[in-house]
Parts: C-alpha cells; structure tokens; sequence
C-alpha cells in the first residue's frame, strides 16, 4: 500500500486536509464534532524483527509534564480499539501501529478516526483547552 495516496484519499474523503511530509511521512488534519481539527501524522518505519513495513498514525495531546496522571492513562488504553499513550518527543501523544501491507483500508480508517478522537478528547480532559 502506498501511504501517502491512501491518506490523501481519504483526506478527500472525510472533507479533511492533506500534506505530505516526505517519503515515509503523511499528514492529515480530520475535521470532528463541534468545528474541531486534530492533526494526524501516518508514518511508515521497517520493522526490522519482522522485516515488514509498518505504518503510525499519531497525533499530539499536550506537553510532558511531571503531574500527569499516567498510569491512569495505561489503563484507559485497555479501552481502546487501536490507540495507546506514549511519549515523544516531549509530549503526550495517541498512536496506533500496524502492518502497511496487511491492515484493510477500513482498518487503517478506523484507526485514524480513533486517534483523532482520543487526543481530542484527552487534550480538553488534561489541558482544558484546544491546543494547537
């Protein structure tokens, strides 16, 4: 599969905007409820384990912080479909992995969908703002 193609596609089809970053990096701002846009970045890496090419959606929730309450936030990831917590580069953020090539389109949809979701709603919950 071809990341960047399949996210500009669905970029038109959710009415959302697309860039691309270069060859292994795509990005996608998702529209949701309320007027709200949360940027989503699909990142494609080899996994050298399973000599096969893996693709991460992530989006940001807010800055790392030492009063975050993270073990709660490890087990609200048990309620999610695809997404988990983790910190990068200094900040809190949503992703979700899977096999470029083994993973349906719906999948990878749904899994677009949920880490726009989930840094939404966790960037208000921890912030009580809309970061940018």
């Amino acid at each position: 599969m071809n990341l960047a193609s399949f996210m500009k596609s669905y970029a038109d089809e959710i009415d959302g905007q697309y860039s691309s970053y270069d060859n292994t990096n795509s990005i996608i701002i998702v529209p949701l409820a309320g007027g709200r846009f949360q940027t989503v970045i699909g990142t494609v890496k080899e996994n050298k384990l399973y000599s096969r090419n893996m693709v991460t959606f992530t989006s940001k929730i807010c800055a790392d912080s030492s009063d975050l309450p993270l073990k709660n936030l490890l087990k609200q990831s048990t309620l999610f479909n695809y997404g988990r917590f983790v910190i990068s580069d200094n900040f809190l953020q949503i992703e979700a992995v899977a096999s470029l090539d083994g993973t349906p389109e719906s999948s990878m949809k749904e899994m677009i969908q949920e880490v726009a979701n989930l840094a939404d709603q966790y960037e208000f919950k921890l912030t009580g703002a809309d970061v940018q």
